[in-house]
């Protein structure tokens, strides 16, 4: 019985993964009605709890903080008016469920985030050196890159030993000016 539900679970949510966890930082766009118009609404907030993954339908709880007051949308993920979700931050916790941030304000919640823009540069970099025949050529510019960062890191600990030198140029001109009166 229990791989009927699954595989019927399966057949509705489609090719869409639930790829959130608690702790995200998340962007949802929603679609709203009103009148005759349709516009769309972007609701941005952490990630507080995941319910029904292997469902049919599972829900996010998206949970911000505006002009002191704080803000809670339970959020279906396979809804037809959410049309798209965009991972903004993601976080190290250690629960799944983070209910206890409703007590805490941002700074005594201290969460250690990683901004998204850095590891989907790294991926995309993966993903181009596996996807090219000329692995050679592509492992060559990366050397190449390394060599200039390490010659950057060079020049500006020159220019850190240079200006140390200057400020202690003065400091010995002071003293033999005060050893000679």
């Amino acid at each position: 019985m229990e791989k009927k539900v699954i595989e019927f679970n399966k057949n509705l949510r489609g090719q869409k993964k639930v790829d959130f966890h608690a702790g995200d930082v998340i962007k949802v766009h929603l679609r709203i009605k009103e009148g005759g118009k349709e516009r769309v609404q972007i609701f941005e907030g952490l990630v507080i709890a995941i319910k029904g993954r292997q469902s049919s339908s599972p829900t996010l709880t998206v949970r911000k903080v505006t002009h002191g007051v704080g803000v809670e949308m339970i959020v279906p993920i396979l809804s037809k008016n959410v049309q798209k979700i965009e991972l903004i931050k993601s976080a190290k916790v250690r629960r799944a469920k983070l209910y206890y941030v409703r007590d805490l304000t941002a700074k005594q919640s201290r969460m250690k985030y990683k901004d998204i823009k850095e590891f989907s540069k790294a991926e995309e970099n993966v993903q181009n050196v596996e996807n090219t025949e000329s692995g050679d050529e592509k492992l060559n510019e990366e050397e190449i890159k390394e060599a200039e960062k390490e010659m950057t890191k060079d020049n500006k600990d020159a220019q850190n030993k240079k200006e140390e030198e200057i400020e202690e140029k003065p400091a010995k001109e002071d003293e033999s000016e005060k050893t000679e009166k």
